[in-house]
C-alpha cells in the first residue's frame, strides 16, 4: 500500500477544517507578516549600534538605536506569543470538529463494525489520530508561508548588503530545502505503525479492564500480563523507529544550518578583511543567518509534522471511507399508532449473508396493531436476533420483514428506531444526571412530565430522595439497584411513546416486589401499542395475545395464545400443563 497522500487530500482537509475560521487565520496571517518584518528589523538596528558605537558616534545616536531595538524585540516577542496562542486555539477548534465528525460517523456505521473493532481501537483512531493533526491544522500553513517570507526577507536584505553573499546564501537555502524535501515520506510508514500499535494497546487495555472482575476472581492476571507484554514490545519498538526516523530529520536540519553558520561568518570576516565590510555589517550578516535558522528548522519540524499527520491522515481517512452495510431507507413513513409487524420466511446469520449456519432460518409471524407477542425459546434459539432485525441492526438474507406494513428497508433508519422501544435486562446509565438519562440527553421534554413518570412508575420515592432532584448525577454503569435501573429504563420508553415495544427478558433479574411494579408498569405501557415479549419463562407472556416459539432458529410453534393454551397436543400446552416456569433449554 501506498504511504503517500496527494497533497490535494492536505488541501481539501484544511479548507473543510479552517474554513469555519477564516477571521481568525486571516489575523494570524497578519500576524505572521508583522512578526516577519520585525525579525528582519533588528539586525539592521544592532549594526547601527555597533558601527555607531565603534565609530565614537554621538551617545545619544547609540541610545537611540539601543532602545528602538529594545521596542522591537519586546513587540516581535509579545507578537510571537499572540500568534502561537491563536495559532493553537485554532487547531484545537479544528481538531475537535474533525472529532465530533469522526464520532458521528462512527455512530452510523453497522454492529459488524463495532464488533470488528474495539473501543479502545477506537478512542485511539478518534482521540490518538487526530491529536497527530493538531499541528497540521495549528500551524503547518501559517508557519509554512511564515517560513517562507522570513527566509525570502533574508535573502533580500543579505543581497541588498552584497550580491556575492546573497546568492552564496540562497544557494545554500536551495540546496538545504532540496535535501529536506527528499525526506518527506521518510517516516510515513513508522509513524503510521506506531499510530495501529497504540491503538491495539489502547484495545488490549480496554478488554483487560473491561473483564477485570472475572480476570481477579479467576486469577489470571499471569496470563493477562503475558498477552500484554507482546503488545507492549511491539508499542515500543514501533514508536522507537518512528522517532529514530524523526530524529534522523532533525539531525540533518542541525548540519545544514551548522554548515550555513560556518558559510556566512566565513563571507563576513573574508569581506571585513577586504575593507568591504564594517564589523557592523559582518554581525548583520551573521544575525541574518542565524535568523535562517529558525525558518529551516521550522520547516523540518513542519515536515515531520506532516509526517505525523500523514499517518494519522491515512487512518483518519480509512475510517471515515469505512461504510455500513445497512443503506438508510427512503422516504416511506410509518402511521401514527400502534404498529403491526410480521416476518415472511426471514432468515439470517451473524457471520454474513452467504453463511451455512445461521441463527434463524425461514421465520414467519404476524402481529396485528396493538396486540402483544410472546416469543419463546431456548437460549440460543433467535429471540434476542429477531428485536435486532426489528431495530434494523442487522438485515435479514433472506426473506422479508414489514413494521406498520411497510417494508423495514424503505424506511428511515431514524424513525425506525424512533418508533420502536426496547428495555432489555442489562440498562445502560451514561455518568450524567437522572435528567440526561431520561432523556438520552434531550432538550425538549419538560421537568414536570419527566417527574410525572417517574411516580407512574413507582419511581416516586427514589425522586424525592435524591438530594438534586433531576440534577443528582449517576454513576456511569452504576448507583441504582437493577430494580430502579430497570424502571428508569420504562421511564425512557413511556417518554419516547412508541409504537412498537419490546421486552427482552426485561424483568428476569428482579425481586418480586420490583417485579410486581415492573408488571403495572407493563400494562400501561401496552396500552395503546404493540408489544413484543421475549421470555423463557411463562409467566412473563401471560398477557400475550400471539406465541412463537423458537427451536434451532425455527418456528417450533405460532398462533393465539388462547388456541394453544386449549390444544392439548400444542407445545405450549404441555409446557403449562406440566407446570414448567421455564422453556426447558
Amino acid at each position: 500500500m501506498s504511504h503517500t497522500i496527494p497533497l490535494s487530500r492536505y488541501q481539501e482537509l484544511l479548507v473543510t477544517s479552517l474554513a469555519p475560521q477564516r477571521r481568525a487565520v486571516l489575523l494570524l496571517g497578519l500576524g505572521l507578516l508583522g512578526n516577519t518584518g520585525l525579525q528582519l528589523l533588528a539586525p539592521q538596528l544592532l549594526r547601527q549600534v555597533i558601527d555607531t558605537a565603534l565609530g565614537a558616534g554621538p551617545t545619544r545616536a547609540v541610545m537611540t538605536a539601543a532602545l528602538l531595538y529594545l521596542g522591537v524585540t519586546l513587540a516581535n516577542q509579545a507578537l510571537g506569543v499572540a500568534v502561537g496562542w491563536g495559532s493553537g486555539e485554532v487547531g484545537w477548534r479544528a481538531t475537535n470538529r474533525l472529532r465530533g465528525d469522526l464520532v458521528r460517523h462512527c455512530l452510523r456505521l453497522d454492529l459488524p463494525f463495532h464488533h470488528a473493532t474495539s473501543p479502545g481501537a477506537l478512542i485511539e483512531r478518534i482521540d490518538g489520530d487526530v491529536g497527530a493533526l493538531n499541528d497540521f491544522f495549528s500551524t503547518f500553513v501559517l508557519r509554512l508561508l511564515g517560513s517562507a517570507l522570513l527566509l525570502a526577507g533574508v535573502l533580500v536584505a543579505l543581497a541588498r548588503e552584497d550580491w556575492r553573499v546573497g546568492l552564496a546564501l540562497g544557494l545554500f537555502v536551495a540546496v538545504a530545502l532540496a535535501v529536506l524535501g527528499r525526506t518527506r515520506g521518510l517516516a510515513v510508514a513508522q509513524n503510521r505503525a506506531e499510530r495501529e500499535a497504540s491503538a491495539d494497546l489502547f484495545g488490549a487495555l480496554e478488554e483487560r479492564l473491561g473483564g477485570i472482575e472475572d480476570l481477579r476472581a479467576n486469577g489470571a492476571g499471569a496470563y493477562v500480563l503475558s498477552r500484554y507484554h507482546p503488545i507492549m514490545h511491539r508499542a515500543f519498538i514501533t514508536g522507537r523507529r518512528a522517532a529514530m526516523r524523526a530524529g534522523a530529520i532533525n539531525t540533518i536540519g542541525i548540519a545544514l544550518f551548522a554548515l550555513g553558520t560556518a558559510l556566512a561568518l566565513g563571507l563576513g570576516v573574508y569581506f571585513h578583511w577586504a575593507g568591504a565590510f564594517t564589523v557592523g555589517t559582518v554581525f548583520l550578516i551573521f544575525r541574518y543567518t542565524h535568523l535562517l535558522e529558525r525558518p529551516l528548522q521550522q520547516i523540518t519540524r513542519q515536515i515531520e509534522d506532516l509526517q505525523r499527520a500523514s499517518a494519522g491522515l491515512l487512518r483518519v481517512g480509512e475510517l471515515l471511507e469505512t461504510r455500513s452495510r445497512l443503506r438508510d431507507g427512503g422516504g416511506a413513513a410509518l402511521p401514527p399508532g400502534p404498529l403491526a409487524v410480521s416476518f415472511d420466511r426471514v432468515s439470517f446469520g451473524y457471520a454474513g449473508p452467504d453463511a451455512a449456519d445461521r441463527t434463524i432460518e425461514g421465520v414467519s409471524f404476524a402481529l396485528a396493531p396493538g396486540q402483544v407477542l410472546g416469543l419463546l425459546g431456548r437460549t440460543g434459539s433467535g429471540k434476542t436476533t429477531i428485536a435486532r432485525l426489528l431495530l434494523r441492526l442487522y438485515d435479514p438474507a433472506a426473506g422479508r420483514i414489514a413494521l406498520g406494513g411497510v417494508d423495514l428497508r424503505d424506511l428511515p433508519l431514524a424513525e425506525v428506531r424512533a418508533r420502536i422501544g426496547v428495555v432489555t435486562q442489562d440498562v445502560h446509565l451514561f455518568g450524567a444526571t437522572v435528567r440526561d438519562n431520561l432523556t438520552l440527553f434531550g432538550d425538549d421534554i419538560p421537568d414536570d412530565r419527566l417527574i410525572a413518570t417517574l411516580r407512574d412508575l413507582g419511581l416516586g420515592p427514589w425522586h424525592d430522595a435524591l438530594p438534586d432532584g433531576l440534577d443528582t448525577p449517576l454513576a456511569a454503569g452504576g448507583g441504582l439497584s437493577a430494580g430502579e435501573a430497570q424502571l428508569l429504563a420504562f421511564a425512557r420508553v413511556f417518554l419516547r411513546d412508541p409504537g412498537l415495544v419490546i421486552l427482552d427478558e426485561a424483568s428476569s433479574r428482579l425481586d418480586p416486589a420490583t417485579e410486581r411494579l415492573i408488571e403495572r408498569a407493563i400494562d400501561r405501557l401496552f396500552a395503546g401499542r404493540s408489544g413484543i415479549v421475549i421470555a423463557h419463562r411463562l409467566t412473563t407472556v401471560a398477557r400475550a395475545d400471539q406465541i412463537v416459539i423458537l427451536e434451532g432458529g425455527r418456528v417450533a410453534e405460532s398462533g393465539p395464545r388462547d388456541a394453544l393454551a386449549a390444544d392439548p397436543g400444542s407445545r405450549f400446552a404441555r409446557l403449562l400443563r406440566f407446570g414448567r416456569e421455564e422453556v426447558p433449554a
